[in-house]
This record gives C-alpha cells, structure tokens and sequence, in this order.
C-alpha cells in the first residue's frame, strides 16, 4: 500500500470511497452470511489507496503569527485519471469506487481523507471539491481540494444558551458536547485551560451564532491554541507562557550530524509591536487598557482591540491587555523550510511530525559578533509541499518562546533554584 516519493519516504493518501463494503448486509449472498468474519456488522468505512494517481499534494495548517486565529486547515492534491485508467470520472459506473447499491460516485464530495508518510498521519479531513479537467487526448486531471474538522464547526450553529461561570476548557466542551454540534469525544484533547468565562444575561450565547467563530471568541480569552491536529483531533492548549526546553528537532546550516534547511526567514519590523491593548469583557462599561509608553514614542500607537471578551472579570481583562504588549521589535526567525533531500531518514521521520504548538530549534551561522545565533521557536503553522519527482518541502511558521528548564540536582547550571530552572 502506498507510494515511494523521491528521497522522502513512503506515503499513502487514502480516500472514504462513500460505500459500506465490509459490513454485514441482510439478504446478500455473501455479505448475509453470519460468522463470516471478513463481512462484519459494521458500519465501516472503505478506503482506497490512490497513491500511486498522485501527482502533488499541498498543505496548509494552523497560523503564521501568534495574534492570528486558526482557521481550517486545507489540502489539496492533483490525480492523473488517464494513469488511473479513467476509474476517477463521476460518470464511470464500472469503477471499482462507484456504489451500485446506491447508484452514486464512492469518490466524492464530504467523504473522509487522509494522508499518511510511513505510517504517520500529516492530514486527515474531508474532500469538498473535486475540480474535474477533462481534454480530447484523454489526458484528464483531478485536483480535489480536502478540509480538516473545523470545516465542519464553521458549518454548524448554536442554540440560545445560557453558559455558566466556568474554565474556557469547560466552555469549549460544553460547546461541542450540544447536539447541535455533536463533535466526536474520540477526537479531541483538551487540556485544562487558565481562564475563567464568565456568565449571564451579557454572556448567554444567543440563538444562531456560528460554532466556530464562538470558539475563536474563547481563543481570544485564553490565548492559548484551538486547532485540529495532523491526526484530525480537535486540540486546546491553554494559554501561552514559559515552554520547557526540548525540541523535536534542531536544524543548523554548519553541522554535519543535524538536520539543514534550506530557508530560513528572518524579520525585523514593526509589524508586530502592540504597544497599546484595550480588552472590554462582555457587558463592561470600558475596556480595560495596558499601554508602553516608551514604544508609542518610539514607533507611535499600535493597538490590539479586543471587545465583547469572554472573560469574567475586568481583572482578567486587564491581564490579558498586559499580556499582549510587545512593545519593542526584535529580529526574529519566522519560517525555516527544508527539503527532505537535505536530512537523513530519522531526521525526516521527526521533521515530518512536528506539529503546531510543539518546539523546534534553529541555529544561523552569521557574520560578525555573534558569530552564531541558537533559538528554540515554537511551530505556528505548517506547510507541506509533495511531489512525485522533486520530493517533500516543509515549511514551519514560528515564534519566540519563552524557555525554562527542568531541575538536575546537583549540576552547575541547572540545578540553581531561579526562574529559569523548573520542577517537573
């Protein structure tokens, strides 16, 4: 199963075909059958490998900087149907996708996908497009355009809720435990979060607001990660704070014995000062306001509005406007690429399941004083360019982290009791 790309690995893009052919089925000759093990009750879902159809596949998960919100992650890929033999036309009844059952097209629109490298999920989501290219020489093409699970929540709406005073870990499994939204328990990792929503008449979620965009409001309150994860599980970091030191991988541009890029962008700007931030919580009479002074000198007023808050007190509101100021700009790394060509194989198998919200570090060699630069970052957004003939690129998008690191007794330099040392 599966297709062997170029100086990469193996990878196996998987397709639902839309039809239950595993199950078992009342009054069919061989499917009726009870005890036959290869027809159980079911419902199962049939996946067919089109690997080795595949020309490209492209994808787009989580942000590229840390005041974005997470919208759905994309993928999208091109098959080549006249290689396929022409199985991949909707029209095609003969085609071992097609569901005689129900007399519908197996390959199409909502049905499962999902995307593999040696037994590694990159993406799973669900197909909400195939855009069909058809030509006289019989040349025809397939590109099909995939979408993780917040798809699905930005297509649902609420109830007239009233919420109560809870954690914005609670709110968010409160949120998709209603049977409106219905989102699978298999499927999700929430871990407590830091902030507590608040409640009443200004909070109740009224009749008809779209899922997702609530989640994107409890987001805002946490500042912390909402985003479906390479495996498809819907995942909830709490708040941002100090990260323990341990990347998943550390790329230098002049060490043989780790992992090279082959691009590594640096920015210096003003493009993400906030030196004025204004937080005003549900049915507050004013925003609460935290300002650097010194910055708006400097690099006049950047603000960071955030009105309608979730959280519960003018207090926390207050912390949160504190917590956004950045008031001093900083070069900064902000997305590495590498292709696999470059790595050994245990270094691609760690570089391909790196995922949003964990760390990895980067070292630049430079010229003058210092004459290198090391940072642990943490990965934002990621960005997989697939090809049968050129390989895999990945692209991490990443921000500063702020690093502690895990006590030793009895070592020089970490086992000091100060706010750079921690207990596990």
């Amino acid at each position: 199963m599966g297709s062997e790309v170029i100086q990469s690995g193996e990878y196996l893009l998987e397709l639902d075909t839309g039809f239950d052919a595993f199950s078992f089925r009342l009054d069919d000759p061989l499917r009726g059958q009870l005890d036959n093990p290869d027809f159980t009750l079911g419902p199962s879902t049939e996946y067919a490998d089109i690997t080795p159809y595949t020309q490209n596949i492209n994808i787009r998960r989580g942000r590229r900087r840390p005041l974005d919100q997470f919208t759905a992650g994309t993928m999208t890929f091109l098959l080549d149907d006249q290689i396929a033999g022409g199985i991949l036309s909707p029209y095609d009844e003969s085609s071992p996708y097609y569901d005689p059952l129900n007399e519908q097209a197996g390959l199409a629109p909502m049905r499962a996908v999902r995307l593999s490298r040696e037994g590694e999920y990159l993406f799973v989501g669900v197909i909400v497009n195939y855009d069909y290219q058809f030509n006289l020489a019989n040349n025809n093409k397939v590109t099909v355009t995939c979408v993780d699970a917040f798809y699905l929540l930005a297509q649902t709406v609420l109830p007239a809720t009233v919420v109560a005073e809870e954690l914005s870990s609670a709110r968010l499994t409160n949120i998709l435990d209603l049977p409106e939204v219905n989102f699978p328990l298999l499927t999700r990792n929430i871990t407590a979060g830091t902030q507590t929503l608040g409640a009443g008449v200004d909070y109740d979620i009224p009749n008809g607001l779209n899922t997702l965009q609530y989640i994107g409001g409890i987001q805002d309150a946490e500042r912390g990660r909402i985003f479906i994860d390479r495996e498809g599980i819907l995942t909830f970091q709490p708040r941002i704070g100090a990260t323990t030191s341990g990347p998943l991988i550390s790329f230098t541009d002049d060490d043989p014995l780790t992992a090279k890029y082959q691009n590594l962008a640096i920015v210096f700007d003003s493009s993400n000062v906030v030196n004025y931030a204004a937080v005003q919580r549900a049915g507050a009479a004013a925003p609460e306001v935290a300002e650097d002074l010194a910055s708006q000198a400097t690099y006049f007023i950047q603000a960071e509005n955030i009105n309608n808050s979730l959280l519960s007190t003018d207090a926390a509101a207050l912390e949160l406007a504190e917590y956004l100021l950045d008031g001093s700009p900083a070069p900064r790394f902000t997305a590495l690429t590498t292709n696999f060509a470059l790595l050994t194989d245990p270094q691609r198998d760690a570089a391909a399941t790196v995922d949003i919200g964990q760390t990895i570090q980067v070292q630049k060699t430079l010229i003058g004083t210092p004459s290198s630069l090391t940072e642990e970052l943490s990965v934002e957004g990621i960005e997989h360019n697939i090809t049968v003939f050129n390989g895999h690129t990945i692209t991490y998008f990443t921000a500063p982290t702020d690093l502690v690191y895990l006590m030793i007794l009895d070592d020089p330099e970490f086992g000091r009791m100060d706010s750079n040392n921690v207990l596990s």
